[in-house]
Order: C-alpha cells, then sequence, then structure tokens
C-alpha cells in the first residue's frame, strides 16, 4: 500500500514542496514499461515480425513508470477515451543508494 502524508508530515510536505517550486515546471519525459527480459546478441538479430519475446513479470502485473531509467511509480493500463493512461497504485521508494548522496 502507499503510504500518505499524515497531519503530522503535513509541515515536513509543505518544505519539501517550496524546495521543488522552482523546479515544478520542468517538463520530464517517461516510459511505462511493460516488463523486462534478456535476449542474446543472436537473438535480436534474428527478430522477425510476430516473433514473442518472453518477459519476466507474470500477467496482470503492475506496469512500471519509468523517469530517466528510474522506476518512480507502479500502476495498471486504463481506457480513457480513445487512449491509454496509466493508473498509479503505487509510488516507488527511492532507491537505497540515492539515499546515501
Amino acid at each position: 500500500m502507499s503510504s500518505l502524508p499524515t497531519s503530522s508530515s503535513s509541515s515536513e510536505r509543505a518544505k519539501l514542496d517550496a524546495l521543488v517550486a522552482p523546479l515544478a515546471d520542468v517538463v520530464c519525459s517517461v516510459s511505462v514499461q511493460l516488463g523486462t527480459g534478456r535476449l542474446s546478441l543472436r537473438q535480436l538479430m534474428n527478430l522477425t515480425r510476430n516473433t514473442v519475446i518472453r518477459l519476466s513479470q507474470s500477467a496482470g502485473e503492475d506496469l512500471q513508470l519509468v523517469v530517466h531509467g528510474t522506476p518512480i511509480a507502479s500502476g495498471e493500463i486504463v481506457i480513457m477515451d480513445d487512449t491509454t493512461a496509466l493508473r498509479i497504485n503505487q509510488i516507488c521508494a527511492p532507491a537505497a543508494d540515492q539515499d546515501a548522496s
């Protein structure tokens, strides 16, 4: 389950919002990652139309929202009018190696 700010952390959230405010309008390219897998160079060179590539994720598993190679959130595909969208189910915790800096 995702954690939402509580009343005791609302002042911390306000401080974070103030720090991030100058960057709020920066546009980032995002991608939604369906899954991952591994292929040899030989398999890549032999790709043709209708080739099936097995992914490590299970069917029905949430998709990852990725910004500059970093998973930010996960969610599920929804249809909105004639387009697809991602409904966010969970915000990802920061990676441990990013906390050390």
